[in-house]
């Protein structure tokens, strides 16, 4: 196959001072960032869908891009090229991962079998392509919301044929990813939720869910899969209503139904938005429950409602993204994959380099930003010194059960009022934030 990139070279670091659009500019592989190279800080992951599928079409007209490589058919051995395309961008990129749904890299058949047969002759060059450059799956996944059998849901389908098909449609997905040597796999329930509660059973519908992930995990065992398990939050899109509407809702229900040890949070920055929070909400959410396994690079557009897919530039965000990220000490299976696609305007194949190379200097600048404020002290002092009165005395025995209602009525009866509050500080604290942007 030719060069499906034959005017771009290796991407390479040549630092802030450099003008050349197809170089890194603070994204330094091997740069040591509190002891920890940048690569295995941030393990980049391309998203397959977005990257290699994604036409730049919209809902007011047909697609723009321009894909050399692809000859617009769903055969097996367009879709074998369409790898071998990636893995030259992926490698020429730099990034060590990547990620797919299973209908990204193989065309469905007319049949589960014969869909099955398509997928695993794409893995096969799959792997070629992983031995050849050392690029590695990030996460598997199975798309479970495209096809009209999934109209009203796959695991909260009200149809149980359409509940064994997908447990079908996972348990390949699963073998796929376990076969590529995958680090994680990916639920996100597009259609698990409702359109309107005239024609649901939540409940049913809820324990469904729980019963379709308890199988997933038997199975997952059964084969000796070692990856994370992940479920990735949004609120809507397509449906009115998803149950995994942000990080608490993903978390209550894991708990509820005895998941919440297989399972870890792969978050996204626009599903944030759309669920009404930030991305900094989300992660500290899922960190504060030891679920932050994985993140979702993109954003939105403050005067869009919808689920745009931008490719991350803002460095107040990928500063408070690092910050949540080294506090836990870094991803260990997860990463950051870019879940975003280029603009329906930027539809030449370079675009996909320029987007990319600029989410991965985006979020090395976070990185580094991060690194600094953790060095500098201040916030962290600030914050611990603002909860300094349960270090100690009254604090700490309200912190380890050693109190009761009885014994704190009775010490605010004596003391009359509670000692004074101290100031919070939030303009002080944006200032010195931005001593370091």
């Amino acid at each position: 196959m030719p060069s499906a990139f034959p005017d771009v070279s290796k991407i390479q670091f040549e630092g802030p001072g450099s003008k050349n659009p197809l170089a890194f500019k603070h994204y330094h592989a091997a740069e040591l960032v509190e002891g920890k190279t940048m690569r295995d800080w941030l393990r980049f992951s391309v998203a397959y869908w977005h990257t290699f599928r994604n036409r730049l079409t919209d809902p007011f007209g047909a697609g723009t891009a321009i894909r050399p490589w692809d000859d617009g058919t769903d055969s097996v051995a367009n879709a074998q090229n369409r790898v071998r395309a990636a893995f030259e961008f992926i490698e020429k990129l730099g990034a060590p991962f990547y990620a797919f749904h299973d209908r990204d890299v193989a065309p469905e058949g007319a049949t589960l079998r014969e869909s099955n047969k398509n997928l695993d002759a794409v893995v096969k060059v799959l792997k070629q392509e992983q031995k050849r450059t050392g690029v590695k799956l990030l996460w598997g996944t199975a798309c479970l919301f495209a096809h009209p059998r999934y109209a009203h849901g796959a695991a909260t389908s009200c149809n149980a044929e359409v509940f064994a098909y997908a447990a079908a449609q996972v348990k390949k997905a699963l073998e796929v990813t376990h076969e590529l040597g995958g680090a994680g796999y990916v639920f996100w329930g597009g259609r698990e939720g409702y359109s309107t509660l005239w024609n649901t059973d939540l409940k049913r519908e809820l324990d469904h869910l729980a019963a379709f992930l308890h199988l997933a995990v038997d199975y997952k065992k059964e084969i000796g899969f070692t990856g994370q398990f992940y479920i990735e939050p949004k609120p809507k899109e397509p449906t009115k209503h998803q149950y995994d509407s942000d990080a608490a809702a993903c978390l209550n229900f894991l708990r509820e139904y005895g998941l919440v040890k297989h399972f870890k949070l792969n978050l996204e920055t626009n599903h944030a938005t759309l669920a009404g929070h930030t991305m900094h909400h989300e992660m500290e959410t899922a960190a504060a429950a030891n679920a932050l396994g994985s993140m979702d690079a993109n954003t939105g557009d403050p005067m869009l409602g919808w689920d745009t897919d931008q490719f991350p530039t803002d460095i107040y965000l990928t500063t408070q993204c690092m910050l949540t990220v080294m506090k836990m000490g870094g991803f260990s299976t997860g990463g950051v994959n870019f879940d975003a696609k280029v603009r329906r305007e930027s539809f030449e194949p370079v675009d996909l380099f320029y987007a990319h190379i600029g989410g991965m200097d985006a979020f090395a600048r976070g990185l580094k930003i991060a690194a600094a404020i953790r060095q500098d002290g201040r916030l962290a002092d600030f914050v611990k010194a603002r909860y300094g009165s349960f270090d100690s005395g009254l604090g700490a025995k309200i912190e380890s059960g050693k109190t009761n209602f009885k014994e704190l009525e009775k010490l605010m009866l004596k003391k009359g009022e509670a000692a004074p509050n101290t100031s919070g500080r939030q303009e002080f604290l944006e200032n010195l934030i931005n001593e370091f942007i």
